[in-house]
């Protein structure tokens, strides 16, 4: 009995690998075009101008695709007090140089923690924190849906990773309420698709796929536990395009990016506190080369970099090169 078991065992095990590999049958793209993140609250964690650094990616870097993101706390700090200049400077500049925005809103969104709650909604009933985020998206996608450059709206980050929704957020996933944000969001803007994002190291992908107009997913390669130390992803790059392919055959052909390709440190204290030969050691140059490497055959003709608030702060502590690594990729010179 032991013996049949583990034959079929094997025989299911090959068949799913036969399976991948067929799937990872994709040709890689001719070129890439590349963007980054911007996150105005993490410049303020590093203990730099915002404006100065955002200013410098649009204009040193040359960025022409950003992701930028409407943070809960950042335009509703005070209960029914709204305040957009941040996020107006942002958009205002971007427009101003013509380049495409990918719109974040909603209550989970990119950086640490997850999940970024004011500290008047904390002690509010999900029942309560749900109407106040409904209120949120609306109020920002009215002042913002006339931007001519937004090209996306993305309606929360990774939500199907629930890893971390228990601890930070205070809640698990409630699918109805994204899909009920979703709907709002095209309602409000029926113009632009949704887009809806998905963890490339830990999310399944479909939930993500399903209820978007189009699927965003991340690479990490390098991570760092306490226990075991740094951690390289196993993953190879077929198979980002076998899971691509793989949803598109069963759930239909959606546009699908790399929306966050990180070139920072994984790191368990604040970047602004940990020791910069840490920070060298756990992303060097030649790990950021091997990670962009990495990307170029993933399939994805689209990827956003993660990490350039950093390479500005990393090149204000005297190691220039990693902003000038961003610059030559964002360029197409590496």
């Amino acid at each position: 009995m032991h013996h049949k078991i583990l034959k079929y065992f094997g025989i299911t095990l090959v068949g799913i690998l036969i399976l991948f590999a067929l799937l990872s049958i994709k040709k890689d793209p001719e070129t890439i075009s590349y963007g980054v993140s911007f996150n105005k609250v993490y410049v303020d964690e590093l203990g730099m101008d915002w404006k100065k650094v955002y200013i410098l990616i649009l204009d040193d870097l040359k960025v022409k695709k950003l992701r930028l993101a409407a943070h809960w706390t950042m335009i509703e700090p005070q209960k029914d007090s709204f305040q957009f200049n941040e996020m107006d400077f942002q958009m205002q500049e971007a427009k101003k140089r013509d380049v495409s925005v990918v719109f974040a809103v909603g209550r989970r969104l990119p950086r640490w923690p997850e999940c970024h709650i004011p500290d008047w909604a904390k002690d509010e009933s999900w029942e309560e924190q749900k109407r106040e985020i409904l209120e949120m998206i609306t109020e920002t996608v009215n002042r913002y849906k006339g931007y001519p450059n937004i090209i996306y709206w993305q309606v929360e980050n990774e939500p199907f990773l629930t890893v971390f929704a228990d601890e930070h957020c205070g809640s698990s996933l409630d699918v109805d309420f994204l899909k009920e944000e979703i709907a709002l969001v095209k309602k409000l803007d029926p113009s632009r698709p949704v887009l809806v994002t998905d963890s490339g190291n830990l999310g399944l992908w479909q939930g993500a796929w399903r209820v978007g107009d189009a699927f965003g997913t991340s690479v990490y390669m390098y991570l760092w536990n306490p226990t075991l130390g740094q951690v390289r992803s196993v993953y190879m790059p077929f198979f980002y395009k076998s899971k691509t392919n793989l949803m598109s055959l069963l759930f239909g052909n959606k546009k699908s990016f790399l929306i966050e390709l990180s070139l920072e440190p994984w790191l368990l204290e604040s970047v602004a506190t940990a020791p910069i030969t840490n920070q060298i050691e756990r992303m060097s140059i030649d790990k950021f080369m091997e990670i962009i490497n990495f990307a170029k055959k993933t399939g994805f003709d689209t990827q956003y970099l993660w990490g350039a608030e950093w390479w500005y702060f990393m090149k204000e502590k005297g190691h220039p090169e990693y902003w000038e690594l961003g610059k030559n990729v964002i360029a197409g010179d590496k």
